[in-house]
């Protein structure tokens, strides 16, 4: 298409100073970074996003930014870029400009991918060295399209809820997953951020004691081309395409609004809204992957690619390309990207997916690289929760404990320690003890606080608590990949039965240990994180990952709960409320003069020697705060992961007067009726594979 700007637009020079498409109220300042490109073309298009009305070259390149003013443009014109330059994969350059190409900065858009060849900078129909060829096919035809937006930060919005750390309980749940099945959700509703707003689903998540909702992925992600050809779309969301504008399929009617709407809804109710972010990779793929966005824009600058062999990626995410995060401006981009969730959206913090890339250098993880030192000086991102998945597949990158002081960080080491000691594995005891006092081994240093350990038993990857008690091996053969994909090592038990069972035995076994892994989880110094749907008893038939089904096997079954998940909710509720209520269960700093004592059944304190029998699974934890005399917290735990009973000897209180059992897993809640009154030196006897607390 000849370029006819004169003939339907004036452009002018414009600013370089902001990037992306931002109106000003009579017209709108297009700009693009790309340190390598030789000219950048903007497309405009009808309101159908498939004809393109105007091709206009951006007149002006300042400080690596393209950039032009169109008078007149508003908001909700569609567009994309076209940008040239070499074609030179050897070299790390991938410019083709028959691709329309995404702006990194879109804040919206418009219409899905429809995959085809033409996506692909390279000819697919080559016989050798495919990513070498030139693919002259057009892809506009196939591509969403950009949207001009003037949704801006709200100079009246109300007051964010700020829960402190030590209080936050997450709630890692699925936009879509939560509501598609939702009975008080309208159905036009189901799937979408208006859906997830509804009152009675928000006054759910409330009721279970929780304090923070955290999302996966929302931020644009695209279905993969090759779950698309098995009849499979992306369902959790790890597939990043744009960080700036939500997902389409999760907007509600208000467009843009309906997120920040639902952010509202959750704030009205005291509830904090934590996304789960994708800043490592994209969805573009190593270098047979698709010509979408940034690997068009500027290849060499947006991703990390081979030292001497720019043709292929850096694979330190395990998605085929990584993010370069040491580039000042895709550094930039992910800061502005955070800022405008946080000042536009409204979101109360981020949990990183792969973080242990963002901290990646040129010489590996660096916890004082360029990322954690711009987010530790930004003044509106160090104010936010920040917490971290501390690994990637790269060397070097199992970073627990590694991330910088101010953050959170997801600790795998505690979910493997507690499902191993309730599976009633041999050694765990010494572990159990850190992790369940926050992992101190691993987090007090540099005045980080308990609350740096994000404790959880499951989350989205992996099985979920129902099927951790279910299942001994992983049933992916939903997912097409011959069940070779998921996890192997799930330090799971299924009581004898693999997957569902009417043996009345069997399942009160299971709900028992459901019970020994959530109060472990919510009683344990730390934050807690719970999966959606743990507290009903949610199943996905023994899948541990659910990532390519959007469908009934990982979408939350509400019509279809039992009185067993009803009395599962309840306990969570209990457990929750009683963290909340005492202290001593969320200990805010390792410096509290909190004193901590382990006891054996015998009554007496736990010995070296003890430590180091590999044959105990029965343990007690004797807590109190300072001011115990005074009126302040006393509590004691008892664990037992034996497949037969224990008879504890109660140790003495520090404040004089008896002990009352207020939670025991063998029975849920309203267990403590009857044994109240217990003094020291009673014997108190706990059944096979169960905890009990006393205060």
């Amino acid at each position: 298409m000849a370029d006819n700007t004169k003939a339907r637009f004036d452009v002018e020079a414009g600013e370089a100073t902001e990037l992306g498409a931002i109106h000003d109220g009579t017209g709108t300042n297009f700009a693009i970074f790309s340190a390598a490109a030789e000219r950048v073309e903007l497309c405009l298009f009808d309101e159908s996003g498939q004809s393109e009305i105007a091709r206009i070259t951006l007149p002006e390149y300042t400080n690596e930014i393209w950039h032009g003013y169109l008078p007149g443009v508003k908001p909700g014109q569609r567009y994309g870029y076209r940008v040239h330059g070499r074609y030179a994969p050897d070299e790390g350059h991938r410019f083709n400009p028959n691709k329309l190409l995404l702006d990194p900065y879109a804040r919206e858009y418009a219409g899905e991918i429809a995959w085809n060849d033409a996506h692909y900078g390279y000819d697919v129909k080559a016989e050798a060295d495919e990513d070498l060829s030139f693919s002259e096919l057009d892809s506009a035809a196939f591509m969403p399209k950009c949207v001009v937006c003037d949704f801006a930060a709200d100079p009246k919005a109300p007051a964010k809820p700020t829960v402190p750390w030590d209080r936050t309980i997450f709630y890692e749940t699925h936009v879509r997953g939560f509501t598609q099945l939702h009975p008080a959700v309208p159905e036009a509703k189901r799937g979408t951020f208006d859906g997830l707003g509804e009152k009675a689903v928000v006054d759910y998540i409330k009721s279970l004691g929780v304090t923070s909702v955290e999302l996966l992925p929302v931020q644009a992600f695209l279905d993969d081309h090759h779950l698309v050809a098995k009849g499979l779309r992306n369902y959790w969301g790890y597939n990043s395409i744009g960080f700036f504008a939500p997902q389409p399929r999760y907007e509600g009617r208000a467009g843009l609004a309906s997120f920040r709407d639902m952010v509202r809804r959750f704030h009205d109710a005291g509830l904090e809204v934590i996304l789960d972010v994708v800043y490592n990779h994209t969805a573009e793929g190593n270098e047979m992957g698709p010509t979408l966005s940034f690997k068009g824009i500027d290849n060499f600058s947006y991703y990390r690619t081979m030292p001497g062999e720019a043709r292929f990626y850096v694979n330190d995410t395990g998605t085929g390309n990584t993010v370069n995060t040491s580039h000042p401006r895709v550094l930039q981009m992910v800061l502005d990207s955070l800022r405008y969730w946080v000042e536009v959206m409204e979101v109360d913090g981020f949990r990183f997916d792969l973080g242990t890339i963002l901290g990646r250098e040129p010489g590996g993880f660096d916890q004082r690289g360029g990322f954690f030192d711009a987010m530790g000086q930004d003044p509106v991102l160090r104010k936010v929760k920040l917490i971290g998945e501390p690994w990637d597949i790269g060397p070097g990158g199992y970073q627990v404990g590694g991330f910088p002081p101010g953050w959170a960080e997801w600790n795998d080491k505690y979910r493997d320690t507690t499902r191993a000691y309730w599976k009633s594995e041999e050694g765990i005891i010494r572990d159990l003890a850190a992790r369940v006092t926050g992992s101190g081994d691993v987090y007090d240093l540099r005045g980080r606080r308990p609350w740096s350990s994000v404790n959880f038993i499951t989350a989205h990857d992996g099985f979920t608590l129902n099927d951790v008690v279910s299942y001994n091996e992983k049933h992916n053969a939903a997912n097409g990949e011959d069940n070779k994909d998921g996890h192997g090592h799930n330090l799971s038990f299924n009581f004898g039965v693999e997957g569902p069972t009417d043996d009345a035995g069997i399942i009160a076994a299971r709900e028992r240990q459901k019970r020994n892994l959530l109060a472990t989880l919510l009683l344990s110094h730390g934050t807690p994180m719970i999966l959606a749907g743990d507290e009903l008893g949610h199943s996905q038939d023994g899948n541990n990952n659910v990532y390519a089904q959007d469908n009934e096997l990982a979408w939350i079954k509400w019509d279809k709960l039992t009185d067993r998940d009803r009395a599962l909710t309840q306990f969570v509720q209990r457990v929750t409320a009683l963290r909340a209520e005492h202290a001593i269960f969320r200990r805010a700093s390792f410096r509290d003069g909190c004193v901590l004592r382990w006891v054996n059944p015998a009554g007496g304190d736990q010995q070296e020697e003890h430590w180091d029998d590999d044959g105990v699974r029965a343990i007690g934890l004797l807590m109190h705060t300072p001011e115990v005399e005074q009126g302040g917290d006393e509590a004691l735990i008892l664990f037992n992961a034996f497949d037969g009973e224990v008879v504890f000897k109660i140790p003495a209180r520090v404040k004089k007067g008896a002990w009352s059992v207020v939670l025991d897993t063998e029975t849920g809640p309203g267990s403590d009726e009857g044994r109240k009154g217990l003094k020291a030196e009673s014997e108190l006897t706990l059944s096979p594979r169960s905890l009990i607390v006393l205060m």
